[in-house]
């Protein structure tokens, strides 16, 4: 216990090898991560921000300027950086290094890429354990910035205090079709690329389309490879902090975590693999029924 408790330590004194471990023990399901994540003392209360939007919008580009706006102030950042997964050995096809090299070697910095593993929210299996982990290190920020698979990606708001979604002047389209679960997730909203042609008018329309949703939600132009509207962008998220980090708004994340975990828990009981090769022979049968099957199977009714 007392290697356990001096592993804890460490991390929350924000030793880089043992942030690194434990969150690879986490990831990977290793021998006493279980014990590990019950012994963490959940009391440290830091603002979480998720960075979601489509593919191409520069959520890495957004997310690393505001890391560099934040150093500014002497500020401690950790990231997750969600990424799409090899159908093949379920790693990670992007890394961390390629997308925030500028500030890779930051002391003031960590940085971690997490493959999907194919899982469809956006997020990854084990997003939610390695975010304690990080909450339990000293850094005064916590950015997520999942893998941009459109719709799929409200779970975002199931861990983030806030959830910014970044968007393109060229996304007028996408915008339309967009569900209006997608729109209610955001505490804001970011108008990247806003130097291209077009800027304007979008962001107008997306401000009458927030607004029908949610009326105070902040809509801000940005240009992340100059830095323009970084500075505003932070403004807002440290309004929203203040508002996000009360009481209540932590104990609906907390039961939303809580219920993502026990359902993880309950489908480890399954092997997809055990799934299809029994399918492979009960489908022949001339009385097969899905349905039936699944039920009498898995003991639904009990």
């Amino acid at each position: 216990m007392s290697l356990l408790n001096d592993w804890i330590n460490q991390i929350a004194e924000g030793n880089t090898k043992s942030i690194a471990k434990a969150l690879s023990l986490v990831e990977n399901k290793g021998e006493g991560y279980q014990k590990l994540l019950e012994s963490l003392p959940f009391k440290r209360n830091i603002p979480i921000i998720g960075v979601t939007g489509p593919p191409g919008a520069g959520k890495s580009s957004v997310v690393n300027a505001c890391i560099g706006e934040l150093l500014k102030h002497d500020q401690k950042i950790g990231i997750l950086a969600v990424d799409p997964s090899s159908p093949f050995n379920y790693g990670s096809l992007l890394g961390d290094r390629v997308r925030m090299d500028h500030h890779f070697n930051h002391n003031n910095v960590y940085i971690r890429s997490i493959a999907s593993r194919g899982h469809l929210g956006g997020l990854s299996t084990r997003i939610y354990e390695m975010v304690d982990i990080l909450c339990n290190a000293p850094f005064d920020f916590i950015f997520i910035e999942t893998v941009g698979v459109g719709q799929s990606e409200v779970e975002i708001a199931g861990i983030a205090d806030i959830t910014a979604v970044v968007l393109v002047p060229e996304a007028g389209d996408e915008i339309q079709t967009m569900k209006s679960g997608v729109m209610e997730i955001a505490n804001l909203f970011v108008v990247n690329k806003s130097d291209r042609q077009g800027a304007d008018t979008f962001t107008l329309n997306l401000k009458k389309l927030v607004h029908h949703f949610q009326e105070e939600t902040p809509v801000i132009n940005t240009v992340a490879t100059t830095n323009e509207g970084i500075k505003e962008l932070i403004q807002s998220i440290e309004n929203l902090t203040s508002k996000t980090l009360n009481v209540e708004h932590k104990q609906h994340l907390l039961a939303q975590r809580a219920w993502q975990l026990l359902s993880s828990k309950h489908m480890e009981r399954y092997s997809y693999l055990n799934l299809l090769n029994d399918l492979k022979t009960k489908s022949k049968q001339t009385n097969f029924n899905l349905y039936r099957y699944i039920n009498e199977t898995y003991d639904l009714h009990s």
